[in-house]
């Protein structure tokens, strides 16, 4: 019988489907196998999912950026009065109208934007401060501190916004900066309680009591450990404090409590144009009115899409 003789293999005699086969293999590997995501990678992921969420983040965006440039953009200045084209619809000339003065109402809304906007995020940013650092100790200390510290933010939480806003007004008189200290006054409460409860669930943690056993200085724990696993709820949290805060500017401005004339914001606009709305100039009212009730909802839906993104459980159930 004649052996038969192996052939050895060569490039030349491997069957096609061989060679699609392996490359089927490698293209299902480096789809299994990718490089890990971090924490705000993940978060980021998510976020770009809730298409509500990024509709609000990209009005934000646009928003700000109108708030900087518009009033650069317009030919017309935030007071330059034109009585004999007052309460002019909006056109190609003037494109959010006039108001009772004559002035280009397209002007004044991006102006009121930066006064608004500037108010909330100076407010949130004061109140993420405050908040921290009080939260942060009351929590980690923990025994009588905590409850001397949570007295104090009690009796603080009970003290109305409203009264302290006179108060203030009668003793530093109207403007923006009275305005920013009377919201930051108790507006840091809620933080501090967000705060205050992340850290009294994190301080038990294993990798902080090892810490703790090593001798790390209290400052070193809560800056290292403690505050980076509590960024998201604190995130979520401003941007929740940002709507409330402009909202509350607009509604004091509209009271004649906030920023005074001639210096426009969108409450100072929308109670200027209380008037002209009987009157049927609508656009006056409309303007300010749109952009502060699409501002609160666009920082309301992106807080909730930020709430689902970084809150793991939240993410596992859907």
């Amino acid at each position: 019988m004649n052996q038969l003789k192996k052939q050895p293999v060569t490039a030349t005699n491997i069957p096609d489907h061989w060679f699609k086969q392996v490359k089927q293999d490698e293209s299902q590997a480096e789809a299994v196998y990718r490089p890990s995501l971090s924490y705000w990678q993940d978060a980021w992921r998510h976020l770009l999912k809730n298409k509500l969420a990024m509709l609000g983040l990209v009005f934000l965006i646009l928003l700000g950026f109108m708030a900087i440039f518009g009033p650069i953009f317009s030919p017309y200045e935030v007071n330059q009065a034109d009585l004999p084209n007052q309460y002019q619809p909006p056109s190609k000339k003037h494109w959010f109208g006039t108001d009772a003065l004559g002035r280009d109402v397209f002007t004044r809304t991006w102006f009121g934007a930066r006064i608004s906007l500037f108010v909330g995020l100076m407010a949130a940013l004061i109140d993420v401060v405050i908040g921290i650092v009080y939260g942060g100790i009351s929590g980690y200390k923990g025994g009588r501190t905590d409850n001397i510290m949570m007295r104090i933010i009690e009796i603080l939480y009970g003290i109305p916004y409203l009264l302290v806003v006179i108060l203030l007004l009668v003793v530093l008189g109207p403007s923006l900066t009275t305005i920013i200290i009377a919201l930051t006054v108790t507006g840091w409460v809620g933080m501090a309680r967000i705060v205050r409860g992340q850290v009294l669930q994190i301080k038990n943690y294993e990798f902080v009591m090892a810490s703790q056993s090593y001798g790390t200085k209290t400052s070193r724990i809560i800056r290292k450990h403690l505050l980076p696993n509590t960024m998201g709820p604190i995130i979520v949290q401003m941007t929740l404090t940002v709507p409330s805060a402009i909202f509350a500017e607009a509604f004091l401005s509209f009271l004649g409590l906030g920023i005074q004339a001639p210096y426009a914001s969108w409450g100072v606009m929308a109670n200027d144009s209380l008037g002209a709305i009987l009157s049927g100039n609508w656009w006056t009212l409309f303007f300010p009115a749109f952009f502060i009730s699409f501002t609160m909802f666009a920082f309301n839906v992106l807080g909730d899409g930020l709430q689902d993104a970084l809150d793991p459980k939240l993410r596992k159930s859907r």
